[in-house]
C-alpha cells in the first residue's frame, strides 16, 4: 500500500499583516523553502497579526521590544519553534521594510573599534588583502592595542613597547605563530603612521622571531584516492552533483577554496571554453575550461541548481535559505566526500597540491607550475622543488666514507 501524499494546505493571514502576506510568499519561495515549510512561516505571520490585531498594532508600531514581548508570550503558551527572533528573520525583513521600526541602533563604536575598522578597510581597498587575511591581521591588531594597555591612545607607544609585545607573543606561542604575529604587528605600526596616529614609522621594531616551523612535504592526493573521491558524491542527487563539479574544479585547475565561492554564472564563456577565476588581491586570471570539469557544471545548472534562485554565485546552497557556498562550506563539503571515501580526512587545499605535485612528476619546469597556480611569488611555487626526490638526489653531496684518523 502506497503513503498517502503530503497536502500543503493554504494559509490564509488575517489582521494588520494581511497585506504582505503575498510579499513574504514571494519571498519564501525566491528563498527555496519548501512547500510545507513555507505553511509553517505563514501560519506565525497570521498568528503575530492576530497577537497584533488584539493589542491594536499597525506594522508601523511593531517594534524591538514588541516583537521580543510576543515572542515570551509564544514561549509561555507552550510553542517551541518559532520561539527566537532568529528563527523569525525573513518575516521580519519583510516588515521592517514595510516600516516596522525594526532595525535596533548600533551601539556606539569604541575609539579602538573605530581604529581597528579603519586599519581593515586599508588592507581590503590599499592592499588588497583577502578577507581572511584582513581578519587575521586585525584579530594581532587588536591583540597588541589590548596589551599596550592605552587603548587607541598610541603617542606612548615607542620601541620597547614594540619589542615587549613580540617578545611576549614568542614565549607563549610557537615560532610560526610568532612570526605571523611580527608580519601583521609591522603591517598595524605602517598603517598608524600613515594615519598620523604615530610620528615615527616603527615597523623596523617589530624585529624577526627565530625559529624553525615544522617543515613538511606538500601532500598530495593518489589517482586511486582521487577517483574514490568523485566516486562518493552520489551525482543521482543534487548536492552530489554540486560536489562533483566543485571537487573536479579543485583537482583539475588546483582552485583555492574562496575561488570556487566565488564563480559567479557570467565568469564561465561556454563557447570559447574559459573560465574567470577571482584571485588574491582582486586578481582576474582566464584559465581553459577543461571539458570534464565543464560537462560537470552543467551537469549541475541545468538538473541539479534550483531553476528558482536568483543569485549569481554557481555554487549554491542545497536547502534554504538560499545562498552562495562560502569558503568554509566547500571545505566541509570536501571533509565530507573524504570521510564517505573511507580515506583520511583532508580539505581542498589537498587537491591544490595534488595538482602540483602530479605536475611535478610529469617534469613540469616550476615558473609554469606557479603559473597555473597563479601564485604571485615563486617563492611560493619553491616548496614543491623538495617534491621531486629523484632530481634532488642528483644534487645531494655524497657522505664522505673512509676510515678515521
Amino acid at each position: 500500500m502506497s503513503k498517502p501524499k503530503s497536502k500543503v494546505i493554504t494559509v490564509r493571514v488575517v489582521g494588520p499583516l494581511e497585506p504582505y502576506a503575498g510579499q513574504f510568499r514571494r519571498l519564501l519561495a525566491e528563498r527555496g523553502y519548501a512547500p510545507l515549510t513555507r505553511v509553517a512561516h505563514l501560519q506565525v505571520m497570521t498568528h503575530l497579526s492576530k497577537w497584533m490585531a488584539a493589542r491594536q498594532l499597525a506594522v508601523a508600531e511593531l517594534s524591538v521590544a514588541r516583537v521580543e514581548e510576543y515572542l515570551g508570550q509564544r514561549r509561555s503558551n507552550g510553542y517551541a519553534a518559532f520561539c527566537t527572533r532568529a528563527s523569525l528573520a525573513p518575516l521580519l525583513e519583510v516588515l521592517a521594510a514595510a516600516g516596522a521600526p525594526l532595525n535596533e541602533p548600533d551601539p556606539p563604536v569604541s575609539r579602538v573599534e573605530a581604529l581597528l575598522d579603519g586599519y581593515a578597510r586599508f588592507l581590503l581597498g590599499e592592499r588588497g588583502l583577502a578577507a581572511s587575511t584582513t581578519s587575521a591581521y586585525v584579530l594581532r591588531a587588536r591583540r597588541f592595542l589590548d596589551g599596550h594597555g592605552h587603548g587607541a591612545d598610541l603617542r606612548a607607544v615607542d620601541t620597547a613597547v614594540v619589542t615587549r609585545a613580540v617578545l611576549g607573543e614568542a614565549e607563549t606561542l610557537s615560532a610560526g605563530s610568532a612570526q605571523f604575529f611580527v608580519v601583521a604587528l609591522r603591517s598595524f605600526l605602517r598603517y598608524c603612521h600613515l594615519a598620523g596616529l604615530i610620528e615615527t614609522d616603527l615597523s623596523a621594531a617589530s624585529l624577526p622571531v627565530t625559529g624553525r616551523r615544522r617543515s613538511v612535504l606538500p601532500q598530495g592526493i593518489s589517482t586511486a584516492d582521487a577517483r574514490a573521491l568523485l566516486k562518493a558524491c552520489d551525482r543521482r542527487t543534487a548536492a552530489g552533483r554540486r560536489d562533483y563539479a566543485v571537487i573536479l574544479l579543485l583537482m583539475r585547475l588546483g582552485l583555492r577554496a574562496r575561488e570556487v565561492a566565488a564563480l559567479r554564472l557570467e565568469d564561465i564563456d561556454w563557447r570559447a571554453g574559459t573560465i574567470i577565476v577571482r584571485g588574491k588581491a582582486a586578481r582576474l586570471d582566464l584559465l581553459p575550461l577543461p571539458a570534464e570539469v565543464g560537462e560537470a557544471i552543467a551537469a549541475y545548472l541545468r538538473h541539479a541548481r534550483p531553476p528558482e534562485v536568483a543569485l549569481r554565485e554557481v555554487f549554491v546552497r542545497s536547502i534554504a535559505p538560499r545562498a552562495g557556498l562560502t569558503r568554509e562550506a566547500i571545505g566541509c563539503l570536501v571533509r565530507r566526500a573524504s570521510i564517505r571515501a573511507d580515506l583520511t580526512p583532508f580539505g581542498p587545499h589537498r587537491l591544490r597540491h595534488g595538482l602540483a605535485c602530479d605536475m611535478v612528476a610529469a617534469g613540469v619546469p616550476l615558473g609554469q607550475i606557479g603559473q597555473v597556480l597563479r601564485h604571485a611569488d615563486a617563492t611560493s611555487t619553491s616548496i614543491y622543488a623538495r617534491v621531486d626526490i629523484d632530481h634532488l638526489r642528483t644534487v645531494a653531496r655524497s657522505w664522505p666514507v673512509g676510515g678515521t684518523r
